[in-house]
């Protein structure tokens, strides 16, 4: 290996950006590269400006800003980052699958097996190969096998290093994580590996373990936080039913030490890129190997989970007198969670999505997602025409919440961005047709300052007044 360690890092995105980022930060002595073959993506990292970023975290700018041309580079030269690297981490998109066997829940593994092949026909000498995006277990072994059967099995070596990074937090987790995870068969490669987060990390928080255990950790994880959140918001269900309060029942569930408070808060529905797709894979999983009762266990969260979004657009609908044809909907918060710019899977567009389908109009505001990005997230989700609806006003992106709420029939709390707690609600009710209604999906306000105001107010697991 050369004196001074390099590394490169295939994939830009969520993920491979920000921890690479923080890899150069913590370690000046460390040259990282992140490479693509997006150039507009590559452009973005490289611009100098740098609130133009491609993925939006707190704290992100200032840490490339200090790194990048130092120690930090990006570049869609492929070939060249790989030659040059000792440790090569695969951080590319592993989305459900949507065609063939496994379509709907198995993950689309084509990016990763690309990787290997480039890997394997580009190095020239031993290299470390580090999984980072989220994999299904044993695919460490079809990149062995794809390397050793293009004569680089014995200089290779693979490892599993999951990320456990939280949206909207990745910088902190990033910075101060509660644990680290490498797995591998190689001690030797481990340790080097172990060696670069050590520059920051303390020793007790880097777990070691086989490849197997790695892989299966990271999927296991997000299921378990999945289910939490499932869980709780089938109870929110009930507690709207019998006059309880979800946030009691949280917070007197939470403070058993067995089952503590994190991922108790109930909302519209958990969102993001890992959840749904992590727990699709683990239930594909278990049916590959004759576990079914398993896997229609696992499928059970997800299903709770797509019930709750919808539960929250019906309880708009029918609450405005089961029509909400050709009314003003202003929708407050679109990405699927706060300090982000991702939307994927977010509950927002499955709320979205059944508004229009009952020839709602809306008017949408959120700090950080563009009229673009929505435009083809509703598509995605059946709205086939969004861009026409957009082209007649029947979708509009607004510049702040006040413009989205203004003669709106109703408003819905999508995201529990900081923002929105700070509004002046009086001055939105005075602008809205009467009665005016307002549905809390994050439980982020005081029901009773809305409903003090006149709001006809709602939040999840906390009925309707």
């Amino acid at each position: 290996m050369s004196e001074r360690l390099k590394i490169t890092c295939i994939g830009a995105g969520y993920v491979g950006g920000p921890t690479m980022a923080m890899i150069a930060h913590r370690c000046p002595s460390i040259d990282v590269t992140v490479v693509d073959m997006n150039e507009e993506r590559i452009a973005a990292w490289n611009d100098a400006d740098l609130q133009n970023l491609p993925v939006y975290e707190p704290g992100l700018d200032a840490i490339v800003g200090e790194a990048r041309g130092r120690n930090l580079f990006f570049s869609t030269d492929v070939a060249s980052a790989l030659k040059s690297a000792d440790i090569i981490f695969i951080s590319v998109n592993t989305p459900t699958k949507t065609y063939g066997e496994g379509a709907g829940e198995a993950a689309d593994l084509r990016w990763i097996e690309k990787c290997a092949r480039q890997i394997a026909e580009t190095i020239d000498g031993p290299a470390i190969i580090v999984e980072k995006s989220t994999v299904p277990i044993r695919t460490a072994a079809m990149i062995k096998t794809v390397l050793e059967a293009n004569g680089r099995g014995d200089d290779v070596d693979v490892l599993s290093n999951p990320e456990f990074l939280a949206e909207g937090t990745a910088m902190a987790d990033l910075a101060d994580p509660d644990r680290v995870l490498i797995g591998g068969e190689n001690p030797q490669a481990i340790e080097k590996l172990v060696s670069v987060y050590e520059h920051w990390v303390p020793r007790d928080r880097i777990l070691t373990t086989n490849l197997w255990s790695s892989e299966l950790s990271k999927l296991t994880a997000n299921a378990f936080l999945a289910q939490r959140v499932s869980s709780i918001n089938s109870i929110s269900a009930l507690c709207e039913e019998t006059g309880a309060d979800v946030g009691e029942v949280a917070r007197a569930i939470g403070s058993d030490s067995r089952i503590g408070p994190k991922f108790l808060q109930a909302s519209v529905g958990f969102g993001g890129s890992c959840f749904q797709k992590d727990i699709l894979n683990l239930s594909y999983l278990c049916d590959y190997f004759g576990l079914p009762e398993v896997a229609d266990y696992w499928r059970s969260v997800v299903k709770m989970n797509n019930w709750q979004k919808h539960r929250f657009a019906q309880r708009i609908i029918k609450n405005l007198f089961n029509t909400v044809a050709d009314k003003r909907i202003a929708i407050l918060g679109f990405a699927f969670k706060k300090d982000t710019n991702d939307t994927r899977e977010a509950a927002a567009i499955y709320v979205c999505r059944d508004l229009l389908i009952e020839k709602a109009h809306l008017a949408i505001y959120d700090p950080k997602v563009s009229l673009e990005q929505l435009i083809t997230d509703l598509e995605y989700a059946g709205i086939t025409d969004a861009r026409e609806r957009a082209e007649r006003g029947e979708i509009v992106m607004t510049s702040d919440a006040y413009e989205a709420t203004e003669q709106a029939h109703a408003v819905a709390l999508l995201t529990e961005w900081d923002e929105f707690k700070d509004l002046d609600y009086q001055r939105v009710y005075e602008t809205m047709p009467k009665p005016a209604h307002f549905f809390d999906g994050r439980r982020l306000l005081d029901l009773g300052h809305l409903r003090k105001i006149g709001f006809t107010a709602y939040s999840i697991g906390s009925g309707i007044q």
